[in-house]
């Protein structure tokens, strides 16, 4: 086939693990760390949630767009200190659409000045494939039903999935580390069989009190690696008063990205992200939008407390 569909070409770069990443990006991850690591869960000593919704490379035909609600919890399970968590995600490009729905728990134990969390997420994956295709009819043009490898019609299939995680943190620093799809699930389509790669995750922020005690500067780093390739991303955040923040990031090879937050007098976070692409796909697309929406409260008092003590600002 000499002309192929650009949505299609984003299906590729998902499906097959030799090329890209599959699981969906977040310049939001310092709030977005149940997603990929279940270790987290429970390590605030509060339940809390998080809702995020990402644009990515607006105006591009098929760009990725991104819907994540995640929430944990301390519990005790049989006097043992736990964390439990739930995962919804949403996540579409191109042709692609996957939903992941999985649940985790954490084992809680302290370790010298701060907190250890190993955890274990299960879960399903279900990918869908709808495609739609544009052929010229002519001789030059070989149509989708001409070729063994591409698909024709919806279809659908569900996966098990899991991942494992540990999350450190103390009053000042957090470190983390997390495997997602660790069992590489199979997906099996009609015409071919694929899997979801392991995606690796390691992650650490610092909280530096700056001479003004109002200020606070909030460096973190975030990377990951499916075995192929890997991606670096350092952002640098300033907090005022534990309330308003903002940053900068940079995402090696891939963009730019300024971001704002603040938070509500009833304890609700809300944060926005903006990417500025600085590949060869910039020419195509003006950028990525990302909204979060963040609150952690005590079941016992129905409100955040005034004291912060997670970089995570959780």
């Amino acid at each position: 086939m000499k002309k192929v569909n650009i949505v299609f070409l984003f299906l590729v770069l998902v499906l097959h693990p030799a090329l890209s990443q599959q699981d969906p990006l977040s310049s939001h991850y310092m709030f977005n760390t149940l997603t990929y690591n279940p270790g987290v869960a429970g390590t605030s000593g509060q339940i809390c949630a998080t809702a995020l919704n990402r644009q990515q490379w607006v105006g591009f035909k098929g760009a990725p767009t991104t819907t994540v609600f995640n929430i944990s919890a301390p519990v005790t399970l049989f006097q043992i200190k736990s964390g439990v968590g739930l995962l919804v995600e949403s996540d579409n490009i191109g042709f692609d659409k996957d939903i992941n729905l999985s649940g985790s728990y954490s084992y809680l134990m302290d370790m010298g000045q701060g907190k250890l969390g190993i955890g274990l997420s299960l879960g399903m994956l279900n990918k869908t494939l709808s495609p739609t295709w544009s052929i010229p009819t002519d001789d030059t043009h070989t149509p989708a039903s001409g070729d063994p490898l591409i698909p024709e019609n919806k279809e659908s299939y569900v996966a098990f999935d899991m991942g494992l995680g540990l999350y450190y943190k103390t009053d000042k620093y957090y470190a983390a580390f997390s495997i997602t799809h660790l069992n590489k699930p199979d997906i099996k389509f009609s015409k071919g069989l694929t899997y979801v790669s392991r995606h690796y995750y390691l992650t650490a922020g610092y909280t530096l009190q700056l001479p003004n005690p109002s200020l606070e500067l909030i460096p973190s780093v975030f990377a990951f690696s499916d075995g192929k390739v890997a991606q670096v991303t350092v952002t640098s955040l300033l907090r005022y008063n534990k309330k308003v923040w903002g940053g900068v990031s940079y995402r090696a090879g891939d963009a730019l990205i300024g971001m704002v937050g603040f938070e509500l007098f009833n304890g609700i976070r809300l944060g926005y992200a903006y990417d500025f692409t600085i590949s060869d796909i910039n020419k195509n697309s003006s950028g990525s939008h990302e909204f979060m929406v963040n609150y952690c409260f005590d079941l016992s008092l129905g409100k955040s407390p005034m004291k912060y003590k997670s970089v995570r600002f959780l």
